[in-house]
């Protein structure tokens, strides 16, 4: 069900918005978010902002937290977002690991529950405000590879601009394991 704007998506819990840009002979104006937007997605409220700024190529992902959400605010560029649903491979649901992919330009918003990993391929140079339910501690920060096969992400490019954590992810049949 749509909520104030948000659209949901192939995955539960996982909501898509786009803010609309008040423009004049000035520039433009538009509001990214407010506390009344997302207090019906999110079972707490965001306490941190963060920016990243992402080269034309790079892919940060796929990462996911346990007692995390977040909201991805896309400023500038073009973006490949990928979320994919963890809860059944960590045992916290029935069913499967599903996996999707959208095109996010700028004014593009992503809600992202705990559980659903996510991650993006900048399509060109990025910059990304994300809000977060829980200041940063490293330890609530999970992950799986990029390129795993049993999440069936279709990224355009099969050697992109990795970090090191990223390379080094496991699989999520690693992450299932006790």
């Amino acid at each position: 069900m749509a909520t104030k704007g948000w659209s949901p998506t192939a995955i539960e819990g996982v909501m898509r918005r786009t803010a609309i840009p008040i423009g004049d002979e000035r520039g433009a104006f538009t509001e990214l978010w407010r506390a009344s937007l997302t207090r019906e997605l999110a079972s707490e409220p965001f306490v941190q902002a963060n920016m990243s700024r992402s080269r034309a190529g790079v892919l940060r992902g796929m990462h996911f937290h346990i007692r995390q959400a977040d909201l991805w605010m896309l400023l500038e560029g073009r973006a490949l977002a990928a979320t994919t649903d963890v809860r059944a491979a960590m045992g916290t649901s029935s069913g499967k690991v599903r996996s999707q992919v959208a095109e996010l330009t700028p004014g593009d918003s992503l809600y992202i529950p705990r559980l659903v990993a996510h991650g993006f391929w900048a399509i060109e140079d990025t910059v990304l405000l994300y809000l977060v339910s829980n200041e940063y501690d490293g330890t609530d920060e999970h992950g799986f590879a990029w390129n795993d096969p049993s999440a069936a992400i279709e990224w355009p490019d099969t050697q992109p601009i990795l970090s090191e954590r990223d390379r080094a992810n496991p699989t999520l049949d690693a992450l299932a394991r006790p």
